[in-house]
């Protein structure tokens, strides 16, 4: 190995770790919030990358579907506790959301020609359809849940996964699909070559990270998150509607997976089961910050994106295994260094 091919690997593992990173986060929040082990993390990356695929094939996503079949379920969960509960105020709110937004979005895909959008526009369409769907899965799966141990959690989470690869194969097929790059330039520095999509990838995924810094330490939402993900009990005595921090975590989550999925599609194909994967390194990285630590689990994604990439140059065949045995003296010395403390059932 000379420098050039290091410094090749290190820039793709530079951006696999930013991408990463942001699933890590994303991870830790949904965990810290609702302990929830959110392993379905990776399936809204697929359905990110694929449904923007579909707008520029001149196709309506399955995912659209699934938002207003979702939204209809809920709208009638909460349509009718609403009503026994005599809260029919909340009643215009739950059928706008629920029932009115998926319908609008889905007239305006089918009455427009959505591969003539600008790409912007097909970003923000693929993210209208693809977003919302993480609080009704909250609401669905989740909240019924929501006092139950983090085992049934877990057990609910690896249904809701298998679920949503099966819809997946069914919206989009077993083809893989790439998207239009953001940019076609390239930039020359020393011996290796940028391209411009790479450049989108670490500058989008440092944005997003700074704008979730601000979001944490400077808006009520995000201090009542954190309220909720230091003590829960608390939060809610405080005033603080649990519910509301769970749908709120899962749709900060989703949007960074989908979005996730959109900014990689232009640099490698994306298949419907592609993100499982993604998630599990994402999930590697969140381990390693004891799923509570955000700088530990991002700084901890970094390293395994370079681990898999210069494990990819000297053992191809077993850069995976080499990926996940990381785990494995994370775990150790956390079980020998943290105090366990029994949940109480």
């Amino acid at each position: 190995m000379d420098l050039q091919i290091a410094l090749l690997l290190g820039q793709d593992g530079i951006v696999n770790g930013a991408i990463y990173a942001l699933l890590a986060l994303a991870l830790v929040l949904v965990f810290t919030v609702t302990r929830v082990i959110f392993i379905p993390q990776g399936e809204f990356v697929a359905f990110g990358a694929l449904t923007l695929a579909s707008f520029q094939a001149g196709k309506a996503p399955g995912t659209l579907w699934l938002l207003v079949g979702l939204g209809a379920l809920v709208a009638v969960i909460d349509g009718v506790t609403a009503w026994r509960t005599q809260r029919r105020h909340r009643m215009a709110h739950i059928a706008f959301w629920n029932l009115a937004y998926p319908l609008l979005t889905a007239a305006v895909v089918y009455c427009d020609s959505p591969q003539d959008w600008p790409l912007v526009l097909q970003v923000v369409g693929a993210l209208a359809i693809v977003v919302p769907l993480g609080p009704m899965i909250y609401r669905l799966a989740y909240q019924p849940l929501a006092e139950a141990t983090v085992l049934v959690l877990l057990i609910v989470s690896v249904a809701v996964h298998l679920t949503l690869v099966g819809l997946g194969l069914l919206f989009f097929g077993a083809e893989g699909s790439r998207t239009t790059p953001f940019s076609e330039a390239s930039f020359a520095l020393g011996d290796i070559t940028v391209n411009g999509q790479t450049l989108w990838v670490l500058a989008a995924s440092l944005v997003l990270i700074a704008v979730l810094y601000f979001f944490f330490e400077r808006t009520l939402y995000g201090k009542a998150l954190r309220a909720t993900a230091i003590n829960r009990t608390g939060a809610g005595l405080m005033g603080i509607s649990t519910t509301m921090a769970g749908k709120l975590s899962f749709l900060l989550a989703v949007a960074i997976g989908a979005l996730s999925g959109i900014l990689i599609a232009p640099i490698t194909t994306v298949y419907y089961d592609t993100g499982f994967l993604i998630g599990l390194k994402g999930f590697v990285a969140a381990i390693i910050g004891g799923m509570a630590s955000y700088p530990v689990a991002a700084a901890g994604a970094i390293l395994v994106g370079l681990l898999e990439s210069f494990s990819s140059f000297w053992a191809s065949a077993f850069k995976e295994v080499i990926v996940f045995t990381l785990i494995i003296p994370v775990l150790v010395w956390r079980s020998l260094t943290t105090r366990h403390i029994e949940e109480d059932e």
